[in-house]
C-alpha cells in the first residue's frame, strides 16, 4: 500500500510525514536515526504494523529529507566534535520538541512511540518531557546517553574522516552503501540493491551533509538520561542487536535497567540495521507491547 504524504508546522519548523493505515486506529509515531530519512523505515514494516491495527506515522527529522533544514545554523567541524569541542546548533531536546509538536499538530492525545538509534534518544526524551503523550515506548539500538555504555567500535569513528567532502551523486550513494555495510548484521544477508535504492531515493529527496553534522553534534553532546528514565511509567520495550558495532548492546541493556519494568529483547547476529528477516519479529514485538497496555488498562 502506498503511504500518504503530508506536511505540518510544528515547533517552528515544517515536518514532512507519511502515514499508513486507518486514521481511526490508535496512532503510532516512528522516529528515525542519525542522518536517515523516514523512508529508511521499511514500507513493509510500517504496513505490517498498520495491518495489526495501528495508524502509523513516519516523518523526516529536522535537517533531513523534506522537513526544514536549518541552513542558517553553523555546521560543526567533525574533528572538533570528536575532540570534545562543543559546537551545538541544537540538542536532542529540540528534536524531541519537534516530535511532541508533530503529535500535537496531528491532534493526537497520546501515541505509541517507536524510535531507532538517534530516534531512540529522541523518543526517550519525548517520554521524559511529555509522558502524557506516550502510551507505550519501543526503543531500538539505543542508549541512555551515559558515557559509560553503548560505545561504538573504534573503526567506525574513523569512518567520519574517510568521506569525500563534496561527493557527486554516485560517490554519495556508494558511500552510504559502504557505511551501512560496515554496521550491518553479521548473521543476516546484506542487501546492497535494497540499500542502494534507499540511498538513491534519499539523495534525490534531499542530500545535506551539513544537516547530518548538525544532528551528529546533538548526538555527540546529548544528556545522560539514566536518572530521568527511572521516572517513566509507560510500558517499554528495548530491542537491540547483540552484534551492534555502532551502539554496543550495553547501551540497550542500560536503558532497560533504567526504565521500571522495561522488557529487553536481544537479537543474536543483529548489528545496527534492520535486516529483512526480522521485520515481522519487530512488528510482532511492538504490537504485543501496545496490546499489553490495553490489557493492563482493561484490568
Amino acid at each position: 500500500m502506498t503511504p500518504t504524504d503530508a506536511r505540518v508546522s510544528a515547533n517552528g519548523i515544517e515536518i514532512a510525514y507519511q502515514s499508513f493505515g486507518d486514521p481511526a486506529d490508535p496512532p503510532m509515531v516512528m522516529v528515525m536515526g542519525l542522518g536517515a530519512q523516514m523512508i529508511a523505515w521499511p514500507d513493509e514494516l510500517c504496513q505490517d504494523l498498520a495491518d495489526c491495527g495501528h495508524f502509523v506515522i513516519r516523518f523526516d527529522n529536522r535537517d533531513v529529507g523534506e522537513s526544514t533544514h536549518l541552513q542558517d545554523a553553523p555546521t560543526p567541524d567533525p574533528m572538533m566534535l570528536l575532540l570534545g569541542r562543543k559546537s551545538i546548533p541544537y540538542r536532542i531536546e529540540d528534536m524531541a520538541d519537534d516530535t511532541i509538536g508533530l503529535i500535537e499538530a496531528l491532534g493526537f492525545d497520546e501515541v505509541d512511540l517507536v524510535g531507532v538509534s538517534l530516534g531512540g534518544f529522541i523518543s526517550q526524551t519525548v517520554a521524559i518531557r511529555a509522558p502524557q503523550r506516550v502510551r507505550t515506548l519501543a526503543l531500538m539500538m539505543t542508549s541512555t546517553g551515559s558515557p559509560l555504555v553503548g560505545h561504538p567500535k573504534p573503526r567506525l569513528i574513523a569512518n567520519v574522516f574517510r568521506r569525500s567532502p563534496k561527493p557527486d551523486r554516485d560517490q554519495a550513494i556508494d558511500s552510504a552503501v559502504a557505511a551501512l555495510r560496515a554496521i550491518s548484521s553479521p548473521a543476516y544477508p546484506f542487501e546492497p540493491d535494497y540499500i542502494r535504492d534507499i540511498a538513491l531515493r534519499s539523495y534525490d529527496r534531499s542530500y545535506d551533509p551539513a544537516g547530518y553534522m548538525r544532528q551528529f553534534a546533538a548526538v555527540r553532546f546529548q544528556s545522560n538520561r539514566t536518572r530521568a528514565l527511572s521516572d517513566l511509567t509507560m510500558p517499554t520495550l528495548v530491542m537491540h542487536g547483540l552484534a551492534d558495532p555502532l551502539i554496543a548492546v550495553s547501551g540497550g541493556v542500560a536503558v532497560a535497567r533504567a526504565v521500571p519494568r522495561a522488557r529487553f529483547l536481544g537479537f543474536h547476529g543483529m548489528g545496527h540495521d534492520l535486516p529483512r528477516a526480522l521485520w515481522q519479529d519487530y512488528a510482532n514485538a511492538i504490537d504485543t507491547l501496545t496490546r499489553s497496555r490495553v490489557a493492563s488498562a482493561a484490568g
